[in-house]
């Protein structure tokens, strides 16, 4: 069990609403675009996600954050041991509290949460890849987990199915779907940062795909951008587009109450990539965002899509 110093360990935590209220808080201030979707979600649910939400981020800002210079490998040893805390329903901070009793709600397994960590080691030691398959497997650690983690509270509709004889068959969570939505969600999350990161040292494209289109990395370093760079580009979004579809097939799969905002949340995030083509794939001096008129429109699109898809 992780071992506290003393004074943190007999402190008073936050109550469940006060850290409930922080997560929300947390979640309509950095992933505004997310939140909205999650506003579509019965209350319980809401809560649930803003909390996950919550763990995730201040999991990434380990590696990504303000204090990232002074993350080693020992400090993800003891996040990884706080986390177990966690799962055995004792909460070491105040967003530890919604954690705990999301997890007591809605059960779940703790592998997914091992492994973002581990995509957060890799952002240790790592600042290329040279194949894709070297990315998706940082894309599933990173954000293919959050789609595993988020399945248990969205759940799965029993009588979706269109014939009893399919209803007696599995009816676990769409997994690989929630995977694939992970995965979308990151590397349009890739292709809107390329120039912040660049700007970091890093490149998440990979390598041997910039090679294919005589792009380099002085280049990409440069924020050129010409016709490689838009073939380039293209590639990207439709590899991206790719999974998206693939997490569509899922969505008809879970609970009535989780179709609409997980469409809105998908379609809100796609959008993105609507954006970067807008912009002329200028990622660099542009920052890719939906406009809040554009937002608006999606949601009546997404709330027919959960009717009848």
């Amino acid at each position: 069990m992780l071992q506290l110093p003393l004074p943190q360990r007999m402190r008073t935590l936050a109550s469940r609403s006060e850290s409930y209220e922080f997560c929300r808080q947390i979640t309509a201030k950095y992933s505004k675009t997310f939140y909205l979707g999650t506003l579509l979600m019965p209350e319980e649910k809401r809560r649930a996600i803003w909390a996950i939400y919550v763990w995730c981020r201040r999991t990434d800002e380990l590696v990504d954050g303000p204090q990232s210079a002074l993350t080693t490998p020992e400090t993800l040893d003891r996040w990884e041991q706080q986390l177990e805390s966690i799962f055995a329903g004792h909460p070491i901070d105040d967003p530890d509290v919604a954690l705990v009793d999301t997890l007591q709600r809605f059960p779940m397994d703790i592998q997914p949460f091992r492994d973002m960590i581990a995509g957060q080691r890799m952002d240790l030691y790592r600042s290329r890849y040279e194949t894709f398959d070297e990315l998706k497997l940082y894309c599933y650690r990173v954000a293919g987990t959050v789609g595993l983690m988020s399945s248990a509270v969205l759940g799965v509709d029993e009588s979706s199915s269109k014939s009893p004889w399919e209803r007696s068959s599995d009816t676990s969570v769409p997994a690989e779907e929630a995977i694939a939505l992970g995965i979308a969600n990151q590397l349009t999350n890739i292709l809107r940062d390329v120039g912040e990161d660049a700007n970091r040292g890093r490149i998440y494209l990979p390598l041997e795909e910039l090679a294919l289109f005589n792009y380099t990395e002085e280049d990409l370093f440069n924020g050129v951008v010409d016709r490689r760079w838009r073939e380039l580009m293209r590639f990207q979004i439709q590899r991206a587009r790719k999974f998206y579809l693939q997490a569509e097939k899922g969505i008809r799969l879970l609970n009535r109450d989780s179709r609409w905002p997980v469409w809105s949340a998908l379609m809100l995030y796609q959008g993105i990539l609507d954006q970067i083509e807008h912009n002329q794939y200028d990622v660099f001096r542009q920052r890719a965002y939906v406009p809040k008129s554009r937002k608006l429109i999606y949601l009546p699109i997404a709330w027919l899509r959960a009717q009848v898809l």
